[in-house]
């Protein structure tokens, strides 16, 4: 089995592609795990990146490489099918990232150390989020599970052993700073206006409550506004008072991503802050030529994020790169594992074929039973040596000359099903890190 993550974020393209790369992504795993191509998907999808990971199982004599490339060259097909993107485009979007590297990855996007605010804590719940849904959709594989946990570890680690991200920065909290520079007056005076009703938009009513706004409207195109305040507090905006709420507003916050962005013309005139946190843009860029409007996005953000300390990212840093370490150790050890019950399996298969033959010589006589514990002493003292070797070498990292030795001496065959099995942590070893073209 080969795990692998296929990524687009803020570091590699610019927004504008992360949001149709998304698009063209939308159910693909699902359709790809139904159709047994892969074994387990698991999509993130946030504001800024785009990372599909996978698990699947190379045709037998294929490299994982190659193999990954065929599964890459599929995906990038239909998301450029989806998206109207070309599909070299998409190719050299996304960076590819297999086994361990693909582990080390997912810890560090999930520690903050990846997010355009570096430090930000609400990818944890991002992270966190896309594996229920890919739960709720039956797409997520053992190895998944396993690395998906592991991840939340190494997150919990680093927020309670690293001062990264202590001072509770985010996209929403710089956004708001940015907002609160350009806007006249205090919070506490200032009208919102936010639209959407997921999970952004929560942090963003959070967030915003914090700074003292109390008059907070929720604007939902989908209609969700009204049970959204029930639970959160604000007021519910229907479609036909939008207007007059925009009117009143000082800022506007757009967290929904809808198909569609508000014109420039919908906005009515006078001074207003408007912050647009939707990865597919809530409203048109053109509203920045309004008088009187400031327009804050995603871009102005990632620019105006401050720096974390040096001391705070190494120690982070040191804390993922570990955890890669004994997440790819686990799996070696539960590689060695199905190779030492493979090889005990082939043995005692040849054992009870010769006590087969023993028994329809002489019968169920004491000289049988004698020749049978004998024979089955001389099996454990011989596997003993094989096993204690395959220990050795898994502490070396040379798992796979063991299982390629099994496999050139008496043709077993270690299955990639018994090989996922036993319960732990995943990943192997790091093959390469990007399809050909560049991002």
């Amino acid at each position: 089995m080969v795990l692998f993550a296929l990524v687009a974020s803020h570091q590699n393209v610019d927004l504008n592609t992360v949001a149709r790369l998304s698009t063209g992504a939308l159910g693909l795993s699902e359709e790809m795990v139904r159709s047994g191509r892969l074994q387990g998907a698991v999509t993130l999808s946030t504001c800024n990146r785009l990372e599909l990971y996978g698990e699947f199982a190379p045709a037998p004599g294929a490299s994982p490489r190659t193999a990954l490339d065929e599964v890459l060259g599929e995906l990038a097909e239909q998301i450029g099918s989806r998206s109207g993107l070309d599909p070299e485009f998409v190719t050299g979007s996304l960076r590819a990232f297999t086994d361990s590297g693909a582990a080390r990855h997912l810890f560090t996007v999930v520690s903050g150390l990846e997010s355009a605010v570096v430090g930000e804590r609400e990818i944890t719940g991002q992270v966190r989020r896309a594996l229920n849904e890919a739960q709720q959709a039956g797409t997520v594989s053992g190895h998944l599970q396993r690395l998906f946990e592991a991840a939340a570890r190494t997150a919990r680690k680093v927020g309670t052993q690293t001062a990264l991200g202590e001072r509770g920065r985010s996209i929403v909290s710089v956004a708001l700073d940015l907002a609160d520079d350009v806007t006249t007056g205090t919070w506490a005076s200032r009208r919102a206006l936010v639209f959407g009703t997921g999970a952004y938009a929560g942090a963003t009513m959070a967030a915003l409550r914090d700074r003292g706004c109390a008059d907070i409207e929720v604007h939902s195109a989908s209609g969700r506004a009204e049970q959204f305040t029930q639970n959160r507090g604000g007021t519910p905006v229907e479609a036909g008072d939008l207007a007059a709420a925009l009117e009143r507003a000082d800022v506007v916050i757009g967290c929904s991503g809808g198909s569609s962005p508000m014109g420039a013309a919908a906005f009515p005139a006078g001074p207003r802050t408007v912050v647009d946190l939707a990865l597919t843009r809530d409203f048109d860029p053109a509203v920045a030529d309004l008088p009187g409007v400031e327009l804050i996005t995603l871009e102005s953000v990632r620019l105006a994020a401050p720096e974390e300390t040096r001391e705070s990212v190494e120690a982070a840093t040191g804390i993922v790169e570990q955890a890669a370490q004994e997440f790819a150790a686990s799996q070696d050890g539960r590689d060695m594992d199905a190779a030492i019950v493979a090889l005990r399996k082939h043995t005692m298969a040849v054992l009870d074929a010769e006590l087969e033959k023993v028994t329809s010589h002489h019968g169920c006589t004491a000289a049988q039973e004698q020749i049978e514990l004998a024979m089955r002493r001389m099996v454990r003292s011989l596997l003993h040596t094989p096993t204690v070797r395959a220990r050795e070498l898994a502490a070396q990292g040379r798992q796979d000359e063991y299982i390629t030795g099994l496999a050139a001496l008496y043709g077993i065959e270690v299955p990639p099903a018994e090989r996922a099995a036993p319960p732990a942590a995943a990943p192997a070893a790091e093959i390469d890190h990007r399809p050909q073209a560049a991002g």
